[in-house]
């Protein structure tokens, strides 16, 4: 869709509904939204983006928690805000641990033009993060990745890293044996890889050229990944912050990074990442050539991917562009 008829859909005081259905029936491809949060660190690297740390609340208290995320990013035309909430126990009432919506306006006139679903969205930026950050950070012929945490986000990380990376093996762990099973047969079935499920974590980290770990985010980490599990040369992506790493096992990386670091130390001062390395770079400084990435085979390399309003701003104009030219959605008034 071009400016001149996005003026005329302006024109009419209308948005555009996009549905959890509609959303996935707009098909954009992992490829386009790598290629898009790429474009999109790159703009933020060059200090190119407005983007505020995210306000939170966290009703009942625990790990729960709902999120304002906006930005606006002058050279892709997008801003908005991502109102999304995080609730680890859902599970136990046949609920999604993620749900929410994302408003986008127009950068011109600041009228709202859709209201979208959020899963598939976060789902998949979240993925095409760490594929982005592998990019720099992990070595180019990786070919094993290990999956703790077989989910929402351990099937979208291995799809985008599967974009980028010649992957061959993915060694799959979870608490619950029946969902490690389901995920096994769904990426073998879907990608064409041999997945391995594995009964304990380190099988799912050592030997590994890449390591996601994507469960539950939790302000008190239980440390299960050790020193001395991580090879060298290794990269990891730390999903979930770092609830699945004792400090000691963070402390052994080469070059410790992140999406944003005034995020990261507003986390640290509501109580989360008390005691990891000091930060090499924000990945918009990686992808922007301001500071180096992976030098050396050997080094390992790790970032953890905060989840960044941007992401979801990168993503969300494709998403009702196409959803536009497609005739996908409900037209609601203003």
């Amino acid at each position: 869709m071009n400016k001149k008829q996005f003026s005329q859909q302006l024109s009419q005081n209308r948005l555009l509904y996009l549905s959890q259905a509609d959303v996935s029936a707009v098909s954009l491809t992992m490829t386009e939204i790598v290629e898009a949060l790429e474009k999109a660190f790159k703009e933020k690297g060059e200090g190119r983006l407005e983007m505020p740390p995210k306000p939170g609340i966290h009703p009942g208290g625990g790990d729960n928690f709902i999120h304002a995320m906006p930005a606006y990013i002058p050279g892709m035309q997008s801003a908005g805000v991502k109102w999304v909430s995080g609730f680890p126990e859902n599970f136990r009432r046949g609920l999604p641990y993620i749900t929410g919506l994302i408003i986008l306006n127009d950068p011109e006139t600041g009228l709202p033009v859709s209201v979208m679903d959020c899963v598939l969205i976060t789902a998949m930026r979240t993925g095409a993060a760490t594929a982005v950050a592998a990019k720099y950070l992990a070595r180019s012929d990786s070919s094993m990745v290990g999956i703790l945490g077989c989910g929402v986000q351990g099937r979208s990380n291995v799809e985008a890293l599967n974009v980028l990376f010649p992957l061959k093996q993915v060694m799959a762990y979870d608490i619950d044996a029946q969902a490690a099973s389901r995920y096994a047969n769904e990426i073998s079935d879907r990608f064409g890889l041999e997945v391995v499920i594995v009964d304990t974590p380190r099988k799912a980290v050592t030997s590994c050229d890449i390591v996601v770990t994507s469960g539950p985010i939790l302000k008190k980490p239980h440390c299960t990944i050790q020193a001395g599990w991580m090879d060298e040369g290794s990269f990891a992506s730390l999903v979930d912050f770092d609830s699945y790493w004792h400090p000691d096992a963070m402390r052994e990386t080469d070059k410790f990074c992140t999406d944003d670091i005034p995020q990261l130390r507003h986390y640290q001062e509501v109580g989360y990442f008390q005691d990891i390395p000091p930060v090499h770079a924000d990945l918009g400084e990686v992808v922007a050539g301001q500071k180096p990435g992976r030098e050396t085979p050997h080094e390992r390399t790790m970032t953890a991917n905060l989840g960044l309003a941007m992401d979801d701003m990168a993503v969300a104009p494709l998403i009702y562009r196409q959803a536009v030219k497609k005739n996908i959605g409900t037209w609601l008034p203003l």
